[in-house]
């Protein structure tokens, strides 16, 4: 898809968003939705800092009982159950165990008690009921946890998601509903009149030419770059975010058959092991991170951590680096604070205008992204609440797949890997293939993926670079090629678009 970037500065906006994220993307969705002119620019690609950095899950936050945060729990299990019936292809329920053995600092009972409560506060919208698992149910339905010391365990359930789809959901949807969107370009400087911003001077960081952009109004919804953005608008201003660092792993094979929520015994934290896309995503950390955001990376410590706490739950395992597939680390925008663990510090939002009129979104859980959304919008344009599906993906797949296998000629595999990705979408990804049969083919061994996705990547989702189609589009980098013949093939096809 070219980009035509002349209209960013030949257009007078209603509301520019600055941050590609899942806020950013869902602000610019819902506005244009309410009839707003939209843009939004993003310095890198969309979800390229923390919302593709999650642990993948849309959840009410059970650990978030024990800080009395109620109010929060109960929001996210509301917007749990929105987001399983708007984007069901990429949002699904999973169950997770919660293993306790002798010494815990969390105690049978209290798991017991956590899961009933979080159940209550959801109400009607609860995935499924939780159970109460005697040891022998623990060890029979995840037969390679480590037996020593195990008292018993509880079931509750949560959802799963595709972070990095789900923020191109927002974009794509936005874009469909008149919005200008563009990655790859960066907020400069700011200009005012009356001191108010009326105008905002950006970089296209791939050609690197600079224009500016007029709009009403400015929504700062960068995340963990909130700070450098509030005193690129006053030097002056006070640092409003707490960042801290999370980090995963991803392990080669699937360690259990549901999710577990797992206590450390080096700091008593709360880590999770998740079966995804064939292997086990395993995190986070939380620590404090002073640095650059755009510097923020995955060090040894942090692995060893993970994979220690990990070898204590899975003894019979090998978590050595042979069998480590990435790695990767982002930044929890939080709301300053100080005098509490990181691990203690609210996940809630706060909404405000700095003096030059400009909307500042700090803080927040990506579960609650669409609420955030709609808050901020309510200060843009006449306030309206409602959950609205057409806001968000198109919906499950209803063909008959075995149809749609003998029309395209390919493996019912691949039709259901792109139901799965895209939605309703897939049909519009092997329409490609009508034209050019050549895009039937495989892109590896490794994965079920067609060169159709690609070439969609690159004209529709606005994958600019080889590492937007393997981080975020495709998400390749969570698979064990051992051939790296996909990551060879997508570099391929963005080397053929440049020239």
């Amino acid at each position: 898809m070219l980009r035509d970037l002349q209209k960013l500065s030949d257009t007078a906006y209603d509301v520019l968003v600055i941050g590609g994220g899942i806020n950013g993307a869902a602000i610019a969705n819902i506005a244009a939705s309410r009839g707003l002119k939209v843009a939004l620019i993003e310095k890198d690609d969309f979800a390229s800092g923390t919302s593709s950095k999650s642990t993948k899950l849309i959840h009410g936050g059970l650990r978030y009982l024990e800080n009395l945060e109620f109010d929060l729990v109960y929001e996210s299990l509301m917007e749990r159950h929105v987001q399983l019936k708007c984007a069901p292809h990429l949002v699904k329920p999973l169950g997770f165990i919660i293993p306790v053995y002798k010494g815990d600092k969390r105690p049978l009972w209290m798991m017991k008690l956590g899961v009933f409560f979080y159940d209550l506060l959801a109400g009607k919208y609860a995935v499924n009921r939780h159970q109460h698992l005697t040891k022998e149910e623990v060890m029979r339905l995840e037969p390679g946890i480590k037996q020593e010391g195990l008292k018993g365990g509880v079931m509750y359930f949560d959802a799963q998601m595709d972070d990095a789809r789900l923020c191109l959901e927002n974009v794509l949807a936005a874009r469909g509903r008149g919005a200008d969107i563009f990655n790859y370009v960066e907020a400069r400087a700011f200009h005012k009149v009356a001191g108010k911003i009326n105008s905002v001077t950006v970089r296209d960081n791939l050609s690197q030419k600079t224009f500016s952009i007029c709009a009403k109004k400015v929504v700062c919804a960068v995340g963990p770059w909130s700070n450098y953005l509030l005193r690129l608008d006053d030097p002056h201003a006070k640092k409003q975010v707490r960042t801290t660092k999370g980090i995963h792993i991803v392990v080669k094979g699937q360690l259990s058959n549901h999710a577990l929520f797992v206590m450390s015994y080096r700091d008593k934290r709360i880590f999770f092991i998740i079966p995804y896309m064939g292997n086990s995503l395993i995190g986070t950390t939380d620590t404090d991170y002073i640095g650059n955001p755009d510097n923020v990376k995955v060090d040894q410590a942090d692995i060893d951590y993970l994979t220690d706490e990990s070898k204590r739950i899975f003894p019979a395992h090998d978590f050595s680096s042979k069998n480590i597939v990435t790695a990767f680390a982002g930044l929890r925008p939080l709301l300053r604070s100080g005098g509490v663990l990181p691990s203690k510090a609210t996940r809630k939002h706060f909404i405000y205008e700095t003096a030059s009129g400009m909307i500042v979104v700090v803080g927040g859980k990506y579960t609650t992204y669409r609420t955030i959304a709609e808050a901020c919008v309510n200060r843009l344009t006449t306030p309206k609440f409602e959950k609205d599906c057409r806001l968000y993906a198109r919906g499950t797949v209803s063909e008959n797949l075995p149809e749609i296998v003998n029309r395209y000629g390919l493996p019912l595999e691949t039709i259901q890997a792109l139901a799965e990705k895209y939605g309703t979408r897939y049909k519009d990804v092997l329409r490609l293939t009508e034209s050019d049969p050549k895009l039937k083919e495989r892109i590896c061994s490794c994965s079920p993926f067609i060169k159709a996705q690609i070439v969609y990547a690159i004209e529709t989702e606005m994958a600019q670079t080889a590492e937007d189609i393997i981080e975020r589009r495709l998400s390749t980098s969570y698979l064990p090629c051992q051939t790296k013949e996909c990551e060879k093939v997508i570099r391929q096809f963005i080397d053929q678009r440049k020239n």
